[in-house]
């Protein structure tokens, strides 16, 4: 059984032969006991890490949200916000995506910003490809629209509208198909 006062690898060692919904259980458990802040971190990083595994993806982000909470430095905060706002984009919520995008930007400097909403399109375009391998159009199409919102460049709206217009095409979305081909001619 867990205990306060026990190190990371003997919390390891202790859930290491059990199921994960059962690792989950005893871990949110030990989590209602008074524990160092650095314990607290690991064993909800730990959770989080079984939630992402299970494709629990909302789960999992909250923890993540509930890490920055904890957390004082601003680099700390900033990565668990996005790490949250990766896990929203793989279960498909778009505004809670958005909405730890926007804590994330809040606590960044300028350049700090950059490199999130770098970060944050590449989560959509990597999630993008995934629908698209597992032929799953019409989510791609969801999140290439997403997509298209963020691109700031010409030339990425532009590889974004031709692989929405090849996915409009294969859907029989004529008409949002024959929309982008006019943009993409200009």
């Amino acid at each position: 059984m867990l205990k306060r006062g026990m190190s990371k690898s003997d919390i390891e060692k202790e859930i290491a032969g059990m199921g994960e919904f059962v690792q989950i259980d005893h871990l949110s458990s030990f989590l209602k006991e008074d524990l160092p802040t650095d314990i607290r971190k690991f064993v909800m990083v730990k959770i989080a890490e079984i939630y992402e595994k299970k494709y629990m993806f909302g789960e999992a982000a909250k923890i993540y949200n509930n890490l920055s909470l904890i957390s004082i430095p601003f680099k700390e905060k900033i990565g668990w916000y996005v790490k949250e706002a990766e896990l929203y984009i793989k279960g498909g919520s778009f505004r809670e995506a958005d909405a730890a995008t926007h804590k994330a930007l809040s606590q960044a400097s300028a350049f700090e910003k950059n490199d999130i909403l770098f970060s944050i399109k590449q989560f959509y375009k990597r999630q993008g490809e995934a629908y698209e391998k597992g032929m799953r159009r019409n989510n791609a199409t969801l999140v290439y629209e997403k997509l298209l919102e963020l691109s700031t460049t010409e030339a990425e709206k532009r590889e974004v509208r031709t692989k929405l217009m090849s996915l409009y095409e294969k859907l029989g979305k004529f008409r949002e198909y024959n929309a982008l081909k006019s943009l993409n001619r200009d």
